[in-house]
């Protein structure tokens, strides 16, 4: 597995998704470059990390989207290569086109940072093969806009095709009513692409991959990837 971490001017959480990877993969991934033309040859895995790209200025991720080296991601996904975005990076996928829907503000208006509960959905695709179908798993969150909204139709497609990758919950794996942080539609975390090769969430499964630091459920995603 060879994987590549974009850095985005504002990106904070790369040094985290870096020592995630290293830890199951069994070396260092590269940092690219926001302003790079190319990925590294060979790359396998696309990391968008989470943080506040180019200030959160006109969309949470609306700039990022757009910028030069998110052309070689898509290209890269298109050719059925794995892209992974955390936070900030699922509102990059959202608004770079790989992703349906768009990130809105929390349901209350404030920046939630918490640890939470997440429902598997799937546990058949490249990121969650670690993980059990309808396992809760604990990571943390730390968002001002992670309310996941679509338009009906597109709701309905996502659901209907299995696209949805986790929902939020609480410890025993019930979704719904105060287990939902931000008023996300669905109680959806996070989505997956057509081909089930592109993955956003909201929720930071790089965090919780230590036990110093409150647990290990995130190492599954990682583990998940090793395998490919």
């Amino acid at each position: 597995m060879k994987a590549a971490v974009v850095l985005f001017p504002g990106s904070n959480r790369e040094g985290d998704v870096v020592r995630a990877l290293t830890a199951s993969i069994g070396h260092v991934p590269p940092v690219v470059w926001h302003a790079d033309s190319e990925l590294p040859s060979g790359t396998d895995l696309v990391v968008l990390p989470g943080g506040f790209s180019y200030g959160d200025y006109l969309r949470c991720g609306a700039i990022a989207g757009r910028a030069r080296i998110m052309d070689a991601v898509r290209a890269h996904a298109a050719r059925g290569g794995l892209v992974l975005g955390i936070c900030n990076g699922f509102q990059i996928l959202c608004e770079g086109g790989l992703l349906p829907g768009v990130l809105m503000r929390n349901k209350d208006l404030r920046f939630i940072c918490k640890m939470q509960h997440l429902r598997v959905e799937r546990a058949d695709t490249a990121f969650a093969r670690a993980y059990q179908k309808g396992q809760a798993i604990k990571v943390a969150i730390a968002h001002g806009e992670g309310n996941y909204e679509a338009d009906d139709e597109t709701i309905r497609r996502i659901e209907g095709e299995g696209r949805v990758a986790f929902r939020y919950c609480d410890e025993a794996g019930i979704v719904g009513g105060l287990s939902n942080p931000n008023g996300s539609t669905h109680d959806i975390a996070g989505v997956y692409s057509e081909k089930l090769n592109v993955l956003g969430l909201m929720p930071h499964p790089e965090n919780l991959i230590d036990p110093l630091v409150g647990g290990v459920d995130g190492r599954g995603m990682f583990e998940s990837l090793v395998v490919v």
